[in-house]
């Protein structure tokens, strides 16, 4: 199962440092949720900079980004 990462709430650049730390502990697939269209465009540039796919979901007034290596 993928690791869910919750950043509901927390300002930029903290959702990008959450996502980061994911990757570097080894992660190949999780999701990060996030509540701002700011927050998705950076992580859609994290994922393409560091050989990720970032499919984008909204949900319940909220943005799930599914990353996969």
């Amino acid at each position: 199962m993928s690791q869910i990462i919750d950043a509901k709430g927390k300002p930029c650049p903290t959702p990008v440092l959450m996502a980061k730390k994911a990757m570097t502990e080894g992660a190949e697939a999780f999701t990060i949720l996030v509540d701002n269209q700011t927050a998705v465009e950076n992580l859609k540039r994290l994922a393409d900079n560091q050989g990720f796919q970032a499919a984008v979901r909204e949900e319940a007034g909220a943005y799930a980004l599914d990353f996969t290596k």
